[in-house]
C-alpha cells in the first residue's frame, strides 16, 4: 500500500480523487484497486480560493510497478498495515465484576473493552439514559424544572453529549482511528474517519451513546442508570471493596473503574473523605461570544460557506497577556447555540452546543482565562470547585435566580461610549438578563477578557463589535481536581481503584476521554483473568 500526500484540489472540487491520486502518481486509474482516505484538510490562506489538501492509502492491482514509478516523490511512501497489538488476559483472579462508574466517553470506552473482553463490568451511571435526559434538558431549557441528576452534565454519554461532538484532540496515538471506527460502527458518519477536524453534533453523538451501550450489554455488561455512587470502601490495606449506590445498595468491589466527568462535586468530597488522594488542578473560566456564522465564514473563507459547499467555519484564537494570564477560545460551535449547563440548584453554567448540520447560522465559543491553583484559595485540593460555585451563585443572582444567565454586549463590557448594553444575537437557553459581566467574574479574568477582546477584533473582523454578546458564566472547561495516579493507572494508595478520563483529571476532550478508558481498560484485562458470569 502507498501512502500519498498533498493531494490538493481547489474547493469545490472539479474531479474526482480517483484521478487526482492517478495523476500525481502518473498511472492509469485502473491501476488503482482501493483508496482509503487518511485526512482531508481545508487550506484557506489565500482565500477566496480554497482547497482540499487529501492524505490518501492507495492498494493497487500491482504495486511494484507504481512504486518504481513514483519512489522519488516526497509526497509517497510505502506502508505495511500494522496489525492491531494483541491482549493477552492476566493471570490474576477477579473476586468481583469489575465496576465502571459513569457513562461518559471514559467509562464507555472502559465498559466496551471490558465486556468484548469477557470481564462482563457493572456499569452505573447516576443521571438518566440519553433519550430520558434530553427530555428532561429540553423541557429545563424551555422554563422547566431544574434536574440535579438529568441534565446537560449528568446521564448516558457525560457532559459531551449536549456539545458539538468534536472528536478532534492533540495527542497522537495508534488507536484513534480504532476508536473512530467504533463510533462509525455505533452509528457516526463514516467521514469522521478522514476529516481533519470531524465532529458529530449532538443529535449523531445521542444515537451513538446508545448504541454503545447496546454493544456492551450485548458482550455481558449491565448499564444501571439513576444509580450515584454514594460511597466506596477499602480494606485495611487501603484496597478498594466495595461501592455503594444511592446510599443503600452495596457492591463488592476489586476493581472500580472511576469516569465520574469533571462536574461530579459530591463524589470528588466522597473520595476525599475516604482518603483518596487528589490535588488542585489548572482550569479556565470566561463567557460565551456568540456572532452570526455569517461574518466568521467570511473572515475564513472570503465567502458564505454554502458558496463552496463547506462546512461553517471555525476559528481558535489566543491571546497572552503581559501580566502572564492567557485568554483563549475553548470549544467553539460553529453554526450552535449556547445553553443553560447547570448540575447543582442556585448555580448557572454556560456551555455550547450544536447539531451535526451545524445550521443554526449562530457561531459560538467559550472565551475563557486560565485559573492557577494559587487563584482558587484555600488550602484543600477541592478549593477549585468552591471557586466555580462562588461565581456560578453570583450568576444565578444576576440573571434573576431563575436560571437565566446574565448577558452583555462587548461594547457595553468594555464601557465604550455610545455601546448598546444589550445585543441582537444571543441564543441562551433559558433565557438571559442584560447585567454586569464584571459583577459575576474575578477581576484578573475580566481584566484579561478586556485585553483580549480588541486583540482578538484585529486577527478575526468583527469579533469585537459592540453589539457582539457574551453570556456567563462559563467555568466547566476543565476538572478543577486531579484523582492521583500512579504508571499503573491506579489511583495512590487506593489499589483497585482506576480514575480515568476528564473528571479525573486525565483528558480533555471525547477523543482523549476515550482513549484514555480503553488504555485503561486495557491495563487491567493484562493483570486479570476473563469472569465467568452465570
Amino acid at each position: 500500500m502507498l501512502r500519498v500526500l498533498n493531494i490538493r484540489t481547489a474547493v469545490p472540487m472539479q474531479k474526482p480523487l480517483e484521478t487526482l491520486i492517478a495523476k500525481k502518481l502518473r498511472c492509469s486509474r485502473s491501476d488503482i484497486s482501493g483508496i482509503c482516505i487518511v485526512r482531508r484538510a481545508i487550506d484557506a490562506r489565500r482565500k477566496p480560493r480554497i482547497y482540499f489538501v487529501f492524505t490518501v492509502d492507495v492498494s493497487f492491482i500491482d504495486e511494484k510497478k507504481v512504486w518504481k514509478r513514483c519512489r522519488d516523490n516526497k509526497d509517497v511512501r510505502q506502508i505495511a498495515e500494522t496489525p492491531a497489538p494483541e491482549i493477552i488476559p492476566g493471570s490474576e483472579t477477579l473476586a468481583s465484576r469489575p465496576i465502571v462508574i459513569g457513562t461518559g466517553p471514559s467509562g464507555l470506552a472502559a465498559a466496551l473493552a471490558l465486556a468484548e473482553h469477557g470481564y462482563a463490568p457493572l456499569v452505573f451511571e447516576r443521571g438518566c439514559d440519553v433519550d430520558t435526559r434530553a427530555k428532561d434538558v429540553e423541557t429545563f431549557w424551555r422554563g422547566g424544572p431544574f434536574k440535579p441528576e438529568s441534565n446537560v452534565q449528568f446521564g448516558e454519554g457525560g457532559a459531551g453529549t449536549f456539545s458539538d461532538g468534536k472528536l478532534t484532540t492533540r495527542i497522537n496515538h495508534p488507536m484513534l482511528r480504532q476508536i473512530l471506527q467504533t463510533f462509525v460502527d455505533a452509528g457516526a458518519p463514516e467521514e469522521i474517519l478522514y476529516a481533519y477536524n470531524p465532529h458529530v453534533g449532538t443529535d449523531v453523538l445521542r444515537r451513538v451513546v446508545k448504541n454503545l451501550r447496546h454493544m456492551i450489554e450485548a458482550k455481558g455488561g449491565e448499564v444501571h442508570f439513576s444509580s450515584c455512587v454514594t460511597a466506596m470502601d477499602r480494606d485495611e490495606m487501603g484496597r478498594v471493596k466495595s461501592v455503594t449506590i444511592n446510599g443503600k445498595d452495596t457492591y463488592p468491589a476489586s476493581v472500580v473503574v472511576m469516569g465520574v466527568g469533571h462536574s461530579a462535586r459530591d463524589t470528588y468530597y466522597m473520595l476525599h473523605d475516604r482518603g483518596v488522594v487528589l490535588e488542585k488542578k489548572p482550569f479556565a473560566v470566561g463567557v460565551r461570544i456568540e456572532h452570526s456564522q455569517d461574518v466568521i465564514d467570511r473572515d475564513q473563507y472570503g465567502c458564505p460557506a454554502e458558496e463552496l459547499g463547506l462546512e461553517p467555519a471555525d476559528y481558535a484564537l489566543v491571546y497572552h497577556s503581559p501580566d502572564g494570564r492567557s485568554c483563549y477560545s475553548f470549544c467553539m460551535c460553529p453554526g450552535g447555540v449556547v445553553v443553560g449547563a447547570a448540575s447543582e440548584e442556585g448555580r448557572v453554567v454556560t456551555n455550547g452546543m450544536s447539531l451535526y448540520k451545524r445550521d443554526s447560522g449562530i457561531a459560538n465559543s467559550a472565551v475563557v482565562v486560565n485559573v492557577t491553583p494559587e487563584d482558587m484559595g484555600g488550602d484543600g485540593p477541592l478549593a477549585g470547585i468552591e471557586f466555580q460555585r462562588r461565581y456560578e451563585e453570583l450568576a444565578y443572582k444576576a440573571g434573576g435566580s431563575n436560571y437565566h444567565a446574565p448577558a452583555q454586549t462587548v461594547g457595553s463590557f468594555l464601557k465604550r461610549p455610545g455601546a448598546a448594553s444589550e445585543g441582537a444575537v444571543h441564543t441562551y437557553r433559558p433565557g438571559v438578563t442584560w447585567a454586569d459581566l464584571h459583577d459575576v467574574l474575578p477581576d484578573f479574568v475580566t481584566a484579561t477578557l478586556a485585553e483580549a477582546l480588541p486583540y482578538f477584533g484585529r486577527r478575526l473582523h468583527g469579533f469585537d463589535d459592540d453589539d457582539v454578546v457574551m453570556t456567563g458564566v462559563e467555568t466547566r472547561t476543565s476538572a478543577p481536581v486531579r484523582i492521583v495516579r500512579g504508571d499503573d493507572r491506579m489511583a495512590l494508595d487506593t489499589a483497585g481503584l482506576y480514575p480515568v478520563g476528564e473528571g479525573a483529571g486525565y483528558a480533555g476532550g471525547i477523543m482523549s476521554a476515550f482513549l484514555d478508558g480503553l488504555e485503561t481498560a486495557v491495563e487491567i484485562i493484562r493483570k486479570y483473568q476473563p469472569l465467568e458470569v452465570k
